[in-house]
């Protein structure tokens, strides 16, 4: 479902953190139904054309995805053409290595449509998990995403730091057909948009709240950084919240409990303020949030990518509502919003 829009190609996306969803009376849905659920939601994703499924790395609770791979191999056996990658990967406390081994396994399963989106992740829980200090949060992630530039040129590789072995021309297996694109997530801090200009990765922004248009400046600064290391132009993505239902009202209705919620723990854990009716308002009228009717989504992607010059465009669809509703979003997105903001681009 490739826009050509100008001298641009414009791809459409949807991504899952693998947030636990509620049944019919309110009640956690169990781990093992929210990842099948998952899996059918990679297969609707493909029926319905779009281009790629991501799925992110957490391990807490709240969320039933620890190994991103596994889930989207399972998608791989069941499609045949949407690109399937991670949302993130968090680098810092995995090991480059065996990131590459399973995203290289994955890439022979799906016959060539794995992708690895890494980056540091919006959670912490993984450090005390695999026996990692906070301490080292940013040496852990430089390191590693060096030692993963290098691996990924799947030629032997020496290499040497602080946080793991040593390697000595060492090659890692399996090969892959033609590589494996990789792209690094970023929130919005100019010194991830140069380190990702540096080590020739595309660029993939989390623009969660506030105006979209603000992140121009990153994409601008993305470009120039790559002219003055000299390296071929990369790719830019942006992922943003949303949900998709048949009336403006109705999409507000469904989302707006969970979204306060979410919102208010996780401000309790990052020392934001309590958020207001207001501020679910603001995200949808000038913000991140697209939410509402095909139409007003529609309209919201279309003047994103008016202000954003980027290659392709995920909706996070996982918002905190019954697993039904997300089902019916994604379908709405690939079915008739996606259309729209072709033509209106057009």
């Amino acid at each position: 479902m490739t826009l050509l829009w100008g001298a641009m190609t414009i791809e459409f996306g949807l991504d899952t953190f693998g947030g636990v969803t509620k049944d019919g009376e309110g009640r956690p849905v169990d781990h093992p139904t929210v990842i099948r659920d998952l899996v059918e939601d990679g297969v609707v994703a493909d029926q319905t054309g779009l281009d790629f499924f991501g799925v992110g790395e957490h391990h807490r609770p709240d969320f039933a995805v620890s190994s991103p791979e596994m889930v989207l191999a399972a998608i791989a056996a069941k499609t045949s053409r949407i690109r399937l990658g991670s949302a993130v990967t968090v680098l810092s406390s995995d090991d480059p290595v065996r990131v590459f081994e399973r995203f290289a396994t994955l890439d022979a399963v799906s016959n060539g449509r794995a992708e690895i989106v890494t980056g540091r992740g919006s959670f912490i829980e993984s450090f005390p998990l695999f026996g990692y200090d906070l301490a080292d949060y940013d040496v852990l992630f430089e390191e590693r995403l060096d030692l993963l530039s290098r691996l990924l040129t799947e030629r032997p590789v020496t290499w040497e730091g602080t946080t793991r072995p040593p390697l000595t021309d060492q090659r890692v297996y399996p090969t892959t057909a033609n590589g494996i694109p990789t792209w690094v997530g970023v929130g919005g801090t100019p010194e991830s948009v140069i380190r990702t200009a540096q080590y020739r990765f595309n660029l993939f922004l989390a623009i969660i709240g506030g105006p979209p248009d603000r992140f121009a400046a990153y994409i601008d600064l993305f470009d120039r950084a790559q002219d003055e290391f000299g390296v071929p132009r990369a790719k830019v993505a942006v992922h943003s919240p949303g949900l998709v239902a048949d009336t403006d009202d109705e999409a507000r209705e469904l989302a707006y409990d969970g979204w306060f919620a979410m919102r208010t723990t996780m401000g309790a854990e990052r020392g934001w303020p309590p958020p207001s009716p207001s501020d679910f308002d603001s995200e949808i009228a000038d913000g991140s949030l697209h939410l509402g009717s095909p139409e007003t989504v529609a309209r919201k992607i279309a003047r994103t990518l008016s202000v954003l010059k980027v290659d392709r465009f995920d909706v996070k669809y996982d918002q905190p509502v019954p697993h039904a509703v997300q089902r019916r979003s994604i379908e709405l997105y690939g079915d008739r919003v996606v259309p729209m903001v072709k033509d209106m681009l057009a």
